[in-house]
């Protein structure tokens, strides 16, 4: 053997045998380049999403004395608050590290490097539960691969970056940990990691569901067609049930104990607790005959369901229970939960291109491994891959997931086909190929493909138009919305004594996190009388606007012009109480209050 075979050799031993070491050491290197990209946004605590400033805002009241179980958050809608049906489980990191930091650097500093550094610790959970999947069905050396590809997830690493502190890179990191889990040839250890990941997750909140409620199908099947899987699936049942119990002990939260639909309440506790007793009472009975267990696992089935539809049959419809009128006026037009397919060519194809990739080479690798051990394996992953896939066709919300789980499919299409280039007797193929082989299994192209650009050939200047390219009025709506959002406009408001005011749904949870100033309403489903006081105040006559500023003590009225919401009510409204104040027609009990030169706010006094 010549000295570079016994160097590959050797490289190919250490990366298999301190796989877990070097993939932390691949995350340590990401925080440090992320933080180093984004220390500009956290130093100006850029968080851009509802959801991420109500999660600062829910840490710093746990900080100031908050109780454990109480989610309200009493600066929205005071003095009564607003119902939070989040958990505590996410603020934890945050408020560990705040408290840790806070000495050294203070309180303010502290936040901002918590809100940085907070989101980026779940990552490693999904790059370790990428690469044991990719090392146990592709090769054991392949798992670097899978963390290329996995950064390259765009819609998922948005969830990971500094300031997103919200629960969704933890839940995507269960994900990783349940796909890890359904291929793992351990069968107790599997069980374990997918009836501990879900019971997790669903105790952040109900997001993932569906793939939790999918993981435990896919289980169940494997024992119908197997009964030698009796031990993934009892360890499955027990460490479901158990989880979702000492999750709902320790984090269900006042406002959760009663029988909501959209926590982990004892709606859906009770369902985990029964539908983990009656699986596990499966496995320990676990009949001979194949049909024999698909019956019990169909009665199963039948008993929770039938139970859930005649206990709960208020949770039949829609998890959040909101009013016909508010679902109509906001919940259905939140962009995320519509189908992928109802979204322009430009924002759809870049989610969609590696999850079909991703379900594709799951499906070539599992034909190929129709006759080897990783069979077993690959069959569960490809459910689950296409399942995720599938959900796009629900809710686009779906795409940070359906990319991640596509990364072992891809992997395994990448096995073949780069190799195959790089081996290639061509170079035009071991170059160009290896590139383009590369950007086609990653799903780069797509990026690609929906990018303006612009080049030379031959000497002629050439343009490239993105389809469905954005118009200049809705690029002008994302600038104005994101210059009200920024922390030098807020803070601006400080100069005012502090006050309750009325502004729009969007602004409320960025307004008490970076000013003094108390809200009316935030965007969350369980005040929805809250949201529709504002949606009418705004929308209907001058007269209706100030009853309602004076049913909440509001005394200041904040508008940010031509911020997304605000083109809500002008085009639904037309000569409503907004229209006609971005037609600077003002009623006299509205006296005007001065803001710093270029402020994107208009402020006023509600008299």
């Amino acid at each position: 053997m010549n000295e570079s075979a016994k160097s590959g050799v050797q490289l190919r031993d250490e990366l298999d045998r301190h796989w877990l070491r070097l993939t932390l050491i691949a995350w340590a290197l990401l925080v440090a380049w992320y933080l180093f990209d984004r220390w500009n946004a956290i130093q100006w605590l850029s968080l851009g999403d509802t959801d991420d400033n109500m999660r600062l805002a829910q840490v710093r009241a746990l900080l100031n004395g908050q109780g454990w179980y109480d989610l309200r958050q009493y600066r929205l809608s005071p003095p009564g608050g607003f119902d939070i049906h989040w958990s505590r489980i996410v603020d934890l990191p945050m408020a560990g590290m705040i408290l840790l930091l806070r000495p050294f650097v203070g309180t303010g500093e502290a936040e901002r490097l918590a809100c940085g550094i907070a989101p980026l610790l779940p990552l490693s959970i999904a790059m370790v539960g990428l690469a044991a999947t990719v090392r146990r069905l592709v090769s054991p050396v392949a798992w670097p691969l899978a963390i290329v590809f996995l950064v390259g997830c765009t819609a998922t690493m948005l969830m990971f970056m500094p300031d997103r502190v919200d629960h969704h890179g933890w839940q995507l990191a269960m994900l990783s940990l349940t796909v890890c889990g359904l291929c793992d040839p351990r069968q107790a250890r599997g069980g374990m990691i997918v009836g501990c990941a879900s019971a997790f997750s669903l105790s952040i909140g109900l997001e993932m569901l569906p793939y939790a409620a999918m993981a435990g199908a896919i289980i169940g099947l494997r024992w119908v067609w197997d009964k030698a899987e009796a031990q993934r699936l009892a360890v499955y049942a027990l460490t479901l049930g158990a989880g979702s119990a000492i999750g709902f002990v320790l984090f269900a939260s006042n406002a959760n104990q009663v029988l909501r639909c959209d926590a982990l309440t004892p709606v859906w506790l009770s369902v985990m607790v029964v539908g983990g007793a009656l699986l596990f009472a499966m496995a320990r009975l676990s009949p001979e005959q194949r049909w024999q267990r698909l019956m019990l696992a169909l009665v199963a089935a039948g008993i929770v369901g039938g139970g859930f539809a005649w206990l709960f049959p208020q949770c039949l419809g829609r998890p959040e229970q909101v009013s016909p009128e508010l679902a109509r006026t906001w919940l259905d037009n939140v962009r995320e939960a519509r189908p992928v397919y109802k979204h322009p060519f430009r924002m759809a194809f870049p989610i969609v291109a590696l999850p079909v990739i991703g379900i594709i080479g799951a499906g070539i690798a599992t034909w190929r491994a129709r006759n080897a051990p990783t069979i077993t394996g690959w069959v569960p992953v490809l459910m689950f891959v296409t399942f995720a896939g599938l959900m796009l066709l629900w809710q686009t919300r779906a795409g940070p997931a359906a990319q991640m789980l596509a990364v072992p499919g891809a992997v395994a299409l990448g096995w073949v086909i780069l190799p195959w280039c790089l081996n290639s007797r061509f170079m035009l193929v071991r170059v160009f190929g290896t590139v383009g082989g590369f950007l086609a299994v990653s799903g780069l192209f797509a990026g690609l493909i929906v990018t303006p650009k612009s080049f030379d050939l031959f000497g002629w200047r050439l343009n490239y138009t993105a389809p469905d390219r954005p118009s200049k009025r809705t690029q002008n709506v994302n600038r104005q919305t994101g210059l009200c959002l920024t922390l030098p406009a807020m803070h601006a408001l400080d100069r005012y004594p502090k006050q309750i005011v009325m502004t729009f749904i969007d602004l409320g949870p960025r307004l008490i996190v970076l000013t003094h100033h108390d809200a009316v309403a935030g965007p969350y489903h369980r005040n929805g009388d809250q949201i529709l006081d504002v949606q009418h105040a705004f929308s209907r006559s001058p007269e209706n606007f100030r009853a309602i500023a004076r049913k909440y003590k509001a005394t200041l009225l904040l508008v940010c012009p031509n911020m997304a919401e605000s083109t809500v009510y002008r085009a639904r409204n037309p000569g409503g109480f907004y229209d006609q104040l971005a037609h600077n027609r003002t009623p006299d009990w509205l006296k005007p209050l001065p803001l710093q030169p270029k402020s994107p706010f208009r402020l006023w006094q509600i008299e």
